[in-house]
């Protein structure tokens, strides 16, 4: 039985980001998905790698959520800005 790649031993992976800010880790010799880019500089075994995702990525929630959060708070203080005068 085969296993897959992500479990190998001595298998070498590099670092995804994608345009949300989300991360992965990915095979170094398969092709990269669209959509996703490879994080300059980062390279390894299993555990650097991921070691490396959880340090960088803290903020789980994707890229447009945390936008349009801001833009939400943001509109929000400006409407309680308008303080009685």
């Amino acid at each position: 039985m085969s296993s897959s790649c992500f479990d190998r031993e001595g298998e070498v992976f590099i670092v995804l980001i994608n345009h949300e800010e989300q991360y992965s880790i990915w095979p170094e010799w398969k092709a990269i998905p669209g959509g996703w880019t490879a994080v300059q500089g980062i390279k390894g075994d299993k555990t650097t790698v991921t070691d490396f995702v959880n340090q960088a990525w803290t903020d789980m929630r994707p890229l447009s959520l945390r936008q349009w959060m801001q833009a939400q708070a943001a509109g929000s203080a400006a409407g309680s800005d308008t303080s009685n005068a």
